[in-house]
C-alpha cells in the first residue's frame, strides 16, 4: 500500500530522549530548489492528510495546486505530533540527480533509518526522533531533536588526485517540540567559493572554453559550443558535476596550411600552477585517459568547421568534476584550471600528426624519439563547481 504519514496523536515531551551538548554547524540557510513545484501529475507524492487546504499545504513545506497538495523537487522535512521525523528526498534535488540509494543518516542505512518507501523520484523516510542516531538539545523551555542526511557518491582514484562527478549533498534537519508548538527545520550545508584567480596561457597557442547554445531544431550541441568563448570577464567560470565543458586549443598568429596542432597530455589541477597537485588526467598521448568512468571526448576540426586553418586547432569534451580530499574522501568543492602541453607538426607519411588511440603506448612513445617536437603548455581561465 502506498505511504501516508501515521496518524497524529496527542504528543507528551517527557516521552522523547534526555538533552545532549550539541556541535555547532554552519548558520542556517534556507533549502532553495528552482521550480521546487514542477513535479508531472504522475511523479507526485501526496503530502498531508486528505482535505489538507493551500494554507495548511504551505505550512507543511508543500506544494498546492489548487486541488491536490504534493511534495516538490526538493527534500521536506516534516514533524510529527507522536514525535516522527517525516522525510521526503527528490531526486531532482541537485544535479547530477541525487541518487536516492545512496542516502544514508547519522544511524546509517539499515531500518528503522531505511526508506519506507520509493517511487521512481522520491524516497520517503519516516522514524521515530529517538532513532537513527537522532540528538537531543534543550533550547530555552524546547526540545530540539536533529539529524543529518547524507548521500554517497563514486569516487575516481588517479595516480596524482581524486576526483567525482556525483552530485554530494549533506543536510542537517531538526524537530522542535515546546508544550504549545511543533516546528520542523531543514539545514543545507553550502561551501563558499574561493576567490577569482585569472591564468592565461603563454606564447602563441591559446586555450579557452566554449560557451555557444543550440537556437535550432536540429543543430548538434558539439558544433554550436564553439560558435562563442568565455572572455576574461566572464571567469570564474561556474559549472554543476558532469556538465559538458567544451575546450578549445589554438595556433596563434600561424597562416601555414600544412603544419597541425598537436596535444599531447591534458590534465587539470586545482590551482593555476600546471605542475600542483592534485591532478587529473583528461587526454593522455592526445588519446581520453582510460581510467576515467566518464571519458574525455576529442571533437574532430576538419573543413566543415567554417575556420581558415582547421589543423590549427583541437577541441575536447569533458564533464565537470570535483577534486576529492585522498584522505578523508571529502569532496573539496575546488577550482578547476585545465592545461594541456602542445606541440607544432607538420604532417608526413611517417608522422601523421593524429594521435592513434588503439596504439600502444610505447609504440607512441616510440614515435615522439624518432620526431621529437618542442612542447608549450598552455592554461586555461578557473572553472568553479558549483551545486544546482
Amino acid at each position: 500500500t502506498p505511504w501516508s504519514p501515521r496518524a497524529a496523536k496527542q504528543f507528551q515531551p517527557s516521552q522523547l530522549p534526555g538533552p545532549y551538548s550539541p556541535q555547532s554547524f554552519d548558520p542556517p540557510q534556507p533549502v532553495v530548489s528552482a521550480d521546487k513545484c514542477a513535479v508531472d501529475d504522475v511523479d507526485r507524492v501526496p503530502c498531508g492528510e486528505p482535505g489538507v487546504d493551500g494554507a495548511q499545504c504551505g505550512v507543511i513545506n508543500c506544494c498546492f495546486d489548487g486541488q491536490q497538495c504534493y511534495y516538490g523537487k526538493t527534500v521536506t522535512v516534516q514533524c510529527t505530533i507522536d514525535g516522527q521525523f517525516v522525510l521526503v528526498a527528490a531526486r531532482d534535488t541537485t544535479l547530477p540527480r541525487l541518487s536516492l540509494d545512496s542516502i544514508s543518516l547519522w544511524g546509517g542505512s539499515d531500518a528503522p533509518c531505511s526508506a519506507v518507501d520509493y517511487t521512481t523520484n522520491f524516497a520517503i523516510y519516516q522514524f521515530p526522533v529517538t532513532a537513527c542516531g537522532t540528538r537531543a538539545m534543550e533550547l530555552g523551555d524546547s526540545v530540539v531533536y536533529e539529524n543529518k542526511m547524507s548521500s554517497a557518491y563514486e569516487v575516481g582514484l588517479g595516480p596524482f588526485g581524486a576526483i567525482t562527478r556525483d552530485s554530494h549533498y549533506e543536510l542537517y534537519f531538526q524537530c522542535r517540540y515546546s508544550n504549545t508548538a511543533i516546528a520542523a527545520l531543514a539545514v543545507q550545508l553550502f561551501s563558499s567559493a574561493p576567490l577569482p584567480v585569472a591564468a592565461s596561457g603563454p606564447l602563441r597557442v591559446e586555450l579557452r572554453l566554449g560557451n555557444g547554445r543550440c537556437v535550432t531544431k536540429g543543430c548538434m550541441q558539439e558544433q554550436a559550443a564553439y560558435t562563442s568563448y568565455y572572455g576574461d570577464a566572464d571567469y570564474p567560470v561556474t559549472k554543476v558535476l558532469r556538465e559538458p565543458v567544451y575546450v578549445e586549443v589554438r595556433m596563434l598568429g600561424r597562416t601555414d596550411p600544412n603544419i597541425a596542432l598537436v596535444l599531447g597530455h591534458c590534465w587539470a589541477t586545482s590551482s593555476p600552477d600546471p605542475y600542483s597537485l592534485p591532478q587529473w588526467d583528461l587526454l593522455v598521448d592526445g588519446c581520453p585517459y582510460q581510467d576515467d568512468r566518464y571519458l574525455t571526448t576529442p571533437i574532430p576540426v576538419d573543413g566543415s568547421s567554417g575556420l581558415q586553418f582547421p589543423s590549427h586547432y583541437k577541441r575536447f569534451v569533458l564533464k565537470m568534476f570535483t577534486f576529492v580530499d585522498p584522505a578523508s574522501m571529502a569532496p573539496l568543492h575546488e577550482r578547476v584550471f585545465i592545461h594541456c602541453s602542445t606541440s607544432v607538426c607538420q604532417p608526413s607519411a611517417a608522422d601523421p600528426c593524429e594521435p592513434r588511440c588503439t596504439r600502444q603506448r610505447r609504440d607512441v612513445a616510440a614515435a615522439e624519439q624518432q620526431f621529437p617536437r618542442v612542447s608549450v603548455v598552455v592554461s586555461s581561465g578557473e572553472v568553479l563547481y558549483v551545486e544546482a
